[in-house]
């Protein structure tokens, strides 16, 4: 599983300004698992994009950080928290000298993918 520079927004109860993160997360072999900040987020709907935290059940947006740095929906207000070490990868993919103030505020996310307790929980649901 390699790291991936990423845009997790959480939706559920939050309509489009839930709390937002740039960060790195890391993926299943398969793409239909994606794990951040010691969550895991399993494909869901059908739809690109939405996933749903495995063991809470919220639902989130998942997706690439975008070039032209409007992440967020339209009409989401609301900081975008950036890991402290993406900033460089996320300035160097969008093209930018610094980060909007207004925009983003950076944070010092941990590398926590909690793999093998996903695992675990999904085998003990299986009949």
């Amino acid at each position: 599983m390699a790291l991936e520079l990423m845009y997790v927004e959480r939706k559920s109860g939050c309509a489009d300004d839930g709390p937002a993160w740039i960060g790195y997360v890391k993926t299943s072999k398969s793409g239909r698992t994606v794990y951040f900040n010691d969550h895991a987020f399993a494909r869901w709907n059908g739809i690109a994009g939405n996933f749903v935290d495995v063991e809470t059940g919220d639902e989130y947006w998942i997706s690439g950080v975008k070039r032209k740095g409007s992440n967020r929906h339209s009409a989401g207000r609301g900081k975008i928290y950036i890991d402290r070490r993406a900033v460089g990868d996320y300035l160097a993919w969008t093209g930018r000298s610094e980060l909007p103030a207004r925009s983003f505020e950076v944070v010092d996310i941990e590398d926590r993918f909690p793999v093998e307790r996903i695992c675990g929980l999904l085998n003990d649901q299986k009949p």
